[in-house]
């Protein structure tokens, strides 16, 4: 579509119609998979009796795998099968999934490593998380791209347009954290995963009522070739159908198995590594011997730079995730273990802390949506890894919030709530800088021909930073005591030495970025 046909569009408040349709999408879709990635690691280890370490390489190999999936999603509906499609098809994969979390079968007997479990609901769960993380992959990176596509390479709105989209992705988990979570916490397990399930169905239908909205920019490249018979008789659309459920039988199986390295010597003793790791590794890897291949295949050298700036921020995003991750796990286990959660008469659930992130984004977002064309009136707006670098140092002054929190309990042993309100907020500023961002810096740096696999690319380092996260959380894993209880006072001296730990990883990072600044800007500018 040209721009002016672009510029014709219907509007609702200065914006194309569909970027509404896909902030709907997104936001039915965030609330289904943040209310269950809130309940997901008190589930696992209240319910299920997961130990600590075991509960966080979960939480972060499941959310990592929903976010590699994507590279593979973006790409087949570049290639084959058009975004919409593949909107559709994730979507439905999304609502089995979810509403398989809503079977829990029977709770764990005994203590944390040493329990009784429920086999067959551990296994429908895994079968369910595989279906979430399939249809995440299809569905993620295209609703994004289509927000993309409905501006102009050059039109000024794009950057304030991700901005509420990303809005609509926080009012989702704003709502499913406090509705989810508390259904979940209070009520029963299996009632938070289905009311989530029950929302995703509706974000669906949505989408597919809505999708005339969307001036054809989310149909297949070639619909003839995508239709025609391809191989027995089956067309290319139905084969990709089959694989991609297929392939929620391999992720099933993924996310269960451990790779023992240690038959590499000493160095690498006795160390387990998910097969999600494996194969998160294996498509990064693939992934940069298609980027340099891709470098030297004809494009111009400013289409050169601006992809390779594209890439060193799309790796960078990487640390940001590993450590804003923590807000799903040791922030969690930190609420529910040493925190008064009560105020204003009002006592929160662990999980419901998880919303208030969101919240402070819903409350920002119109806020850096009017920041940025403003900024940029005046030639004040900053570059893109000027962005990113700001946001690490952001997020790293966040977990010296915590940090401080740790070493200064109330008289009843307990931490303020609002020492994690505070961290959220300094969080968020950081997110805001990166996040939205690093959304709209794919669909403009990139060559266009290939805007849908970079979409996959940023978040297949999402993956990473998923998995990093697990990682980094098990710094922050405690023992429970032979009656099951946690030792409080332990607790906190273990946070406190961790969040202190990722205080400083985010803040250096944030800083040599910015020192790098400079450098990185240059690239992303025409030749003179």
């Amino acid at each position: 579509m040209t721009d002016t046909a672009l510029a014709q569009q219907s509007e609702i408040f200065g914006h194309p119609k569909g970027l509404f349709v896909c902030f709907m999408t997104e936001m039915w879709e965030r609330f289904s998979f943040y209310g269950m990635k809130a309940l997901l690691f008190l589930y696992l280890t209240k319910y299920h009796l997961f130990t600590d370490d075991n509960g966080y390489l979960l939480l972060g190999t499941y959310a990592g795998l929903a976010y590699a999936l994507p590279l593979l999603g973006g790409a087949l509906a570049d290639r084959w099968l058009g975004m919409r499609k593949a909107v559709v098809f994730g979507g439905l994969l999304l609502v089995l999934g979810q509403l398989g979390m809503a079977y829990t079968g029977t709770p764990a007997q005994g203590i944390a490593g040493q329990a009784t479990q429920d086999a067959f609901a551990i296994q429908i769960m895994y079968a369910s998380l595989a279906l979430i993380a399939v249809g995440v992959g299809f569905l993620k990176p295209n609703i994004s791209t289509i927000v993309g596509r409905l501006y102009a390479d050059n039109d000024p709105r794009r950057d304030s347009g991700f901005t509420i989209f990303y809005m609509g992705i926080n009012i989702g988990a704003a709502l499913s954290s406090l509705i989810v979570a508390y259904i979940g916490e209070k009520i029963g397990w299996g009632y938070g995963f289905g009311l989530a399930g029950v929302m995703m169905a509706l974000g669906l239908v949505q989408f597919v009522l809505g999708q005339k909205h969307l001036a054809g920019q989310a149909e297949p490249p070639n619909p003839a070739a995508l239709s025609a018979p391809w191989f027995a008789g089956i067309s290319r659309e139905w084969w990709i159908y089959l694989a991609g459920s297929f392939s929620v039988l391999v992720v099933w199986q993924v996310l269960q198995m451990k790779v023992d390295f240690s038959f590499l010597g000493p160095i690498a003793g006795g160390h387990e590594v998910t097969m999600t790791e494996v194969v998160a590794v294996v498509m990064g890897l693939g992934l940069f011997v298609w980027f340099f291949k891709f470098l030297f295949s004809g494009i111009t050298a400013a289409e050169r730079g601006r992809m390779i700036v594209l890439m060193a921020l799309i790796v960078i995003s990487a640390l940001f995730w590993g450590l804003y991750e923590q807000s799903y796990g040791s922030w969690v286990a930190f609420a529910e273990r040493v925190m008064d959660r009560t105020t204003f008469g009002v006592e929160w659930t662990a999980g419901q802390t998880t919303s208030i992130g969101a919240i402070f984004v819903i409350a920002f977002s119109p806020l850096f949506a009017w920041l940025w064309p403003k900024l940029d009136r005046y030639g004040l707006n900053p570059s893109l890894p000027a962005k990113f670098g700001w946001a690490l140092v952001f997020l790293g002054l966040a977990f010296g919030v915590l940090m401080m929190a740790s070493h200064a309990p109330g008289d009843d042993g307990l931490v303020s709530l609002w020492w994690l309100v505070l961290a959220y907020a300094l969080m968020v500023i950081g997110e805001m800088m990166l996040s939205p961002i690093g959304l709209s810096a794919v669909t403009t740096l990139s060559v266009p021909r290939v805007v849908g696999l970079m979409m996959g690319a940023w978040f297949l380092f999402s993956a990473f930073g998923e998995m990093i996260a697990g990682r980094l959380g098990t710094w922050a894993s405690i023992d429970p005591n032979p009656d099951g209880s946690i030792d409080k006072v332990k607790a906190l001296g273990v946070y406190g030495d961790v969040f202190g730990d990722m205080m400083w990883i985010g803040v250096i990072a944030g800083v040599a970025l910015l020192v790098l600044t400079p450098l990185l800007t240059r690239l992303t500018r025409e030749p003179s």
